[in-house]
């Protein structure tokens, strides 16, 4: 089958005011559907058809332009959906609250270090917090739509937190001011789902 645009779990507007209505229209409806119809042309008569992107990602051929580009695409907007919440914000708790303690000292830190690489990342591109196999977790960023699961991008491990800093994501409400985004961006976190995500991703073992 090939891959579906997912279906937002709330109103473009339930994020507001942190990301406006108009931004998640035209990103998730424009931008996000693109890369799902793009990809699905990509992929079309290839060996590709049937398989996961997680598969397809993990095992991907840099020099496939189309492939890298709007299979990042996919995947990095539909996990950004899923770990933005109407009811987000505040800090984690249990095990991942734990790790981000172990790896950076305290949440305060963490958020520091994930915020310095959202605003230093040049042009394009997004900025991770990673799961590595037995939980450890670190922070990095990608250009354009590279992500973690990607051979050789210099930032590895399974994404459990992701934060899109192309200016279509932000534009239209913050302009050029890409750290008051980034700030806002702490107000719809789901820790709930990014939780989750790591307890998933500390027992993968990548393919």
């Amino acid at each position: 089958m090939p891959f579906t645009l997912p279906k937002l779990k709330y109103a473009f507007n339930a994020l507001e005011p942190y990301i406006d209505a108009k931004t998640m229209e035209i990103h998730h409806g424009k931008h996000h559907a693109a890369y799902t119809a793009n990809l699905n042309k990509a992929i079309e008569g290839t060996d590709m058809e049937g398989k996961s992107i997680e598969n397809i990602l993990i095992n991907l051929d840099k020099d496939n332009k189309p492939i890298r580009n709007n299979g990042g695409g996919f995947y990095n907007h539909s996990l950004f959906w899923e770990i933005m919440s109407p009811k987000g914000g505040g800090k984690p708790t249990g095990k991942l609250a734990n790790a981000i303690d172990s790896a950076f000292g305290s949440f305060e830190s963490f958020k520091e270090k994930f915020t310095a690489a959202a605003a230093t990342q040049f042009g394009s591109g997004w900025a991770w917090l990673v799961v590595h196999e037995g939980g450890k977790i670190e922070v990095c960023s990608s250009a354009n739509q590279d992500n973690p699961l990607m051979p050789g991008i210099g930032c590895g491990g399974t994404p459990i937190l992701g934060l899109d800093v192309w200016e279509h994501a932000y534009y239209l409400n913050y302009q050029n001011r890409r750290p008051d985004y980034i700030n806002a961006f702490f107000n719809v976190i789901n820790w709930d789902e990014v939780s989750s995500r790591y307890a998933i991703g500390k027992e993968e073992v990548k393919e």
